[in-house]
């Protein structure tokens, strides 16, 4: 479970404006927190399946939210993978 203050940092991080919390880019970078957090958990934990179901969700929400982001403002876009270090 990804604390307050974990969430607040990943949020400033990609956001637009002083109040920002439902930007594309603020929902990837939380997603990519709560991500990080979760393969952590299933490196030690390998046989939690439900988990591992919700992490393959994530990854599909935030995978949709980029491919959004993408279409809709290629800038803000480059920008988000670049600060967040995914691949893509």
């Amino acid at each position: 479970m990804i604390t307050k203050e974990d969430k607040a940092k990943a949020i400033d991080l990609t956001r637009t404006h002083k109040t920002d919390v439902g930007s594309p880019q603020a929902q990837v970078s939380v997603l990519t927190a709560r991500i990080k957090e979760i393969t952590d958990h299933l490196k030690g934990n390998k046989g939690d399946h439900m988990a591992r179901r919700g992490l393959i969700q994530m990854v599909g929400r935030r995978k949709r939210l980029l491919k959004y982001l993408e279409r809709r403002d290629f800038e803000a876009y480059k920008s988000v993978v670049a600060k967040l270090k995914l691949r893509k």
